[in-house]
């Protein structure tokens, strides 16, 4: 946020909802549609929502379709997705090998324009929740991750966060002075409602910066219904962009000059003693 030429120009980023099926292939059909949309439409960068590439009938579906680091059918796609249309992919979430047989990684992979893995994210924080019938528990089958991690575009530093990580405010804290901040999520329709913008609006506002969430929205085929309300939030909490339901696309502008006049007005992140 320091460089002079980063500050002067705007950056086109989108978000793309998803309503995703227990079919692989299906779902990359669909996440190929979409970042062409976007892509026409003068997007940069694209964020996919978490699990854009498979939502199964069980949580151990997705140990079928995981891939090595650097290998598989769903990475081959992010890769060939952002060199033919010259953008920043940030994929979402995909299943990668862990240490464990019967447990995966939840990872947010990054490629450039040409196609080039530049970042990675291991999601930390697991989803557990009880309420009714609704009953969720993701370390059943997802190994948590333990960096954080961030990755340089061309407007500034982008810091990688997933779904439930949103509750937990430390982590943002921690990627340090970030452009953007992006939260590929799959929110159930009963947290989401309560909780989702709520929680977006505050990580932009307490961190200064835009925040870019890619959500899961609508009934999915295995009888889940996610929230959805993919977003793109300025620097001072204001909804630039926002869709309901179904698959769609979110985009707006990334703008430096609005960041820095955010935190030239109210310097409460420069103000920060603790952390």
């Amino acid at each position: 946020m320091n460089d002079k030429s980063s500050e002067s120009a705007t950056f086109r980023v989108a978000a793309l909802q998803m309503v995703s099926a227990p079919d692989r292939d299906r779902n990359l059909t669909e996440a190929g549609r979409l970042i062409a949309e976007a892509a026409r439409d003068g997007a940069q960068l694209v964020l996919l929502p978490e699990y854009f590439c498979y939502m199964g009938f069980k949580d151990t579906d997705k140990l079928a379709i995981r891939e090595t680091p650097g290998a598989g059918p769903i990475q081959q796609f992010l890769s060939d997705a952002a060199r033919e249309h010259r953008v920043w992919v940030i994929g979402g979430t995909l299943p990668l090998q862990s240490a464990e047989p019967d447990r995966v990684l939840n990872t947010t992979l990054v490629f450039d324009p040409a196609g080039k893995q530049v970042g990675r994210y291991d999601k930390i924080h697991l989803f557990n929740f009880e309420k009714g019938e609704e009953s969720f528990d993701e370390a059943r089958t997802i190994c948590p991750g333990s960096e954080v991690r961030t990755f340089d575009a061309p407007f500034g530093r982008v810091g990688l966060s997933v779904c439930y990580d949103l509750r937990f405010p430390e982590l943002y804290r921690k990627m340090g002075d970030c452009a953007l901040m992006v939260v590929p999520s799959a929110f159930t329709y009963t947290t989401g409602k309560a909780h989702w913008e709520i929680l977006l609006r505050a990580r932009a506002i307490e961190n200064q910066c835009y925040v870019l969430a890619a959500a899961q929205g609508g009934k999915h085929e295995n009888g889940r219904r996610t929230f959805g309300h993919s977003i793109l939030i300025d620097p001072w909490g204001e909804i630039i962009d926002v869709r309901d339901e179904g698959a769609g696309v979110v985009a707006g502008q990334i703008d430096p000059a609005r960041i820095a006049s955010v935190r030239q007005s109210l310097p409460a992140y420069r103000h920060r003693v603790i952390g």
